[in-house]
């Protein structure tokens, strides 16, 4: 081979390398992350690292010990149930990028720092993916439409510690508003098949 094809062939090998790179971020796994949420992301809505300090949770001022949400506005969510009746409830809130990336993750506190469950609020129809990266809690989530229409609901187990890939949960549909509550939390709020949700105003701090 002379030197001259030698050259050709090194730069030709150069611009091949070049045109894969960009690539590499648009692997599946790549796509999949970038649309999945952590719990709580979306939990939890994409899977970054990247969170904001005011949303960390830290330890609840009982002294327990427990990690409760900390740096999220609370707000009242009323449910018309199925049934015809309503129930209200107090729900943190995770409406821009940083607290829904951050979600409930590293929350310990059952009582979720004595507020009912966690609202993703998103300012458009979405198919966002769940999962639960570093989240300790089981949890349950209900998927509303823009009218607050129930979609879908889910279980949702904690990921084990060291685990690569972890499972993702996804609504039946687009959706509007999530909701996390603790495993089995949803009916008693009457957050099923049926209901209506709406988000209304901060609720007290009590």
């Amino acid at each position: 081979m002379t030197l001259g094809a030698q050259v050709r062939r090194a730069l030709l090998a150069a611009l091949v390398a070049a045109a894969v790179v960009p690539a590499v971020g648009c692997s599946s796994a790549g796509t999949s992350q970038s649309a999945t949420a952590p719990t709580s992301l979306v939990t939890s809505t994409t899977a970054s690292t990247g969170t904001s300090p005011s949303s960390n949770p830290s330890p609840d001022s009982s002294g327990s010990g427990l990690v409760a949400p900390i740096g999220f506005r609370a707000v009242t969510v009323t449910v018309n149930r199925p049934d015809g009746g309503t129930q209200q409830h107090c729900l943190w809130l995770a409406d821009d990028e940083a607290s829904q990336e951050q979600g409930l993750m590293g929350v310990s506190d059952p009582e979720l720092g004595g507020r009912a469950g966690m609202v993703f609020s998103f300012p458009s129809d979405t198919e966002v993916a769940f999962w639960m990266k570093d989240t300790p809690l089981p949890l349950s989530i209900a998927w509303f439409n823009a009218d607050g229409g129930f979609v879908s609901s889910a279980d949702m187990q904690p990921c084990p510690a060291g685990t690569r890939t972890c499972p993702t949960y996804s609504a039946r549909g687009p959706y509007r508003t999530a909701i996390e509550v603790p495993l089995g939390g949803l009916e008693p709020l009457a957050l099923v098949d049926g209901s209506r949700i709406a988000i209304g105003e901060a609720c007290s701090s009590s």
